[in-house]
């Protein structure tokens, strides 16, 4: 079924690069209110190509914040099965521009990559389901499953108007199942089936000593230094050999089994060491660095700061210092008891002589994870492996996608995570770029996947 729109999407190939090229160049970088009108244009392109595909109903929805794209296609009858389709259409900022090899919001390609703003995470990937879609109907007249579309307009800024919005209107977004293409594969080339989330959470220790920077020399010795208090803190939650030793961090997780460690051994993916620059890689003791990185928790210091930070030297006690804390979290671990049990173990070790004060990170999300074997994943590797002519490898990330986990809570409904990204296309940093091999084979996938999905 899926030949004519292959076809299709071949025979088109320059028109929907120029089209996908036109939604790029729309600067929708949420975070900035300057860019009001270009995420309102944004919204506006997607509201416009759904209504051209053909969709049943197209609706830019007000949301409190930057509006939602919403589309239903039921035109493939009550016995086909329904799927959700979730994207974003805003972008990060591009700073620093001058770090940029072209101008992130005039579409380039340069050796093989699409390069801009937003061409992998996540217009690029959102495009080439519609584009997909297009083909469908141009060629069969239809779409082979009924679809519900949602691409909203804050992912880069927390989606916090969305989560509300799903728990408000459950009929709207119900569906059999949902694919979302936010996320990558593990090498240019190499289709990649990810069945597992990273939960996420996080803490901010702020340690408070003095109610003024000290001269060294006159109070060191007296007074408690609010930086060294917190490096006792912070050394005294993980040891050298990367295991956490807050009490009860490792509740409730389950130990790997030894069948998803020969899907990650399986893996020939990123050389750590050569992509961080590294001179060698440090895990859990027991686990691997892919192990750990994919389906074990983390802790990790995201940044600590206190005392004088200029050239030369200033010779005081430092009246405060902070520390930020995220922990990436995998299935049986609540991220509110997490940030319980670290709040509990930082008063307990804290100092005397300082004052600490914690501070609750306010975006957290539970890991997910589906049955690498269920049916629906089944199909998405055949496809796959179809479009890129090798077999598919199986993986956890160790990203976390907070709307996955909501999607999965309200609806109960499993999710296919369908990525075509690579670890090369510099997500969210300046030269963001993404493989044309990617929108090739990652739209003849899409364009299998429908056709399998139906197959019984």
């Amino acid at each position: 079924m899926s030949e004519q729109a292959l076809k299709y999407l071949k025979e088109n190939r320059d028109q929907l690069l120029t089209k996908l090229n036109e939604f790029l160049s729309i600067p929708s970088v949420s975070t900035d209110s300057v860019h009001k009108k270009d995420i309102n244009e944004a919204a506006k392109f997607l509201e416009t190509y759904l209504n051209d595909i053909g969709f049943d109903k197209v609706e830019v929805q007000d949301t409190g914040g930057h509006p939602l794209v919403y589309a239903q296609y039921n035109q493939a009858g009550p016995d086909a099965p329904t799927v959700l389709l979730y994207g974003h259409y805003d972008v990060q900022p591009v700073d620093p521009i001058d770090l940029w090899d072209s101008d992130p919001f005039k579409p380039e390609i340069r050796d093989g990559r699409l390069y801009a703003r937003g061409s992998s995470d996540d217009k690029g990937q959102v495009f080439m389901h519609l584009a997909v879609f297009e083909a469908y109907m141009k060629t069969e007249g239809k779409i082979p499953l009924n679809v519900k579309v949602c691409i909203e307009g804050e992912e880069e800024i927390g989606s916090e108007n969305l989560y509300q919005i799903l728990r408000d209107r459950q009929e709207q977004f119900e569906a059999d199942f949902a694919v979302i293409s936010d996320t990558g594969m593990v090498a240019k080339n190499q289709p990649t089936i990810l069945y597992g989330l990273k939960g996420f959470t996080g803490i901010e220790i702020n340690v408070t000593g003095p109610d003024h920077d000290l001269h060294s020399g006159m109070y060191g010795g007296a007074v408690r230094n609010p930086v060294v208090a917190l490096s006792h803190i912070l050394a005294s939650m993980k040891n050298e050999e990367e295991v956490v030793t807050v009490d009860g961090f490792y509740d409730g997780v389950e130990p790997l089994p030894e069948e998803e460690r020969e899907l990650i051994r399986n893996v020939e993916g990123e050389d750590y060491q050569e992509t961080t620059g590294v001179k060698e890689t440090v895990s859990e003791k027991g686990y691997t660095a892919k192990e750990h990185t994919m389906a074990r928790p983390t802790f990790e210091i995201n940044g600590m700061y206190g005392g004088y930070q200029g050239e030369g030297t200033k010779t005081i006690i430092p009246s405060t210092a902070t520390a930020k804390i995220t922990c990436r979290l995998v299935p049986g671990q609540d991220p509110e008891r997490i940030q319980s049990l670290l709040e509990k173990h930082v008063y307990d070790v804290a100092p005397s002589g300082v004052t600490v004060e914690i501070k609750k990170e306010k975006l957290s999300a539970k890991a997910y994870k589906v049955e690498p074997n269920h049916p629906l994943i089944e199909k998405a590797a055949k496809s796959y492996t179809k479009a890129f002519g090798k077999e598919t490898v199986y993986v956890r990330m160790g990203g976390s996608i907070p709307v996955v986990e909501t999607i999965e809570d309200i609806y109960k409904m499993p999710i296919v995570l369908l990525g075509f990204g690579t670890p090369d296309d510099r997500l969210h940093s300046p030269n963001e770029s993404f493989p044309l091999d990617s929108f090739d084979k990652g739209m003849e996938t899409l364009a299998h996947y429908w056709a399998e999905v139906i197959d019984k």
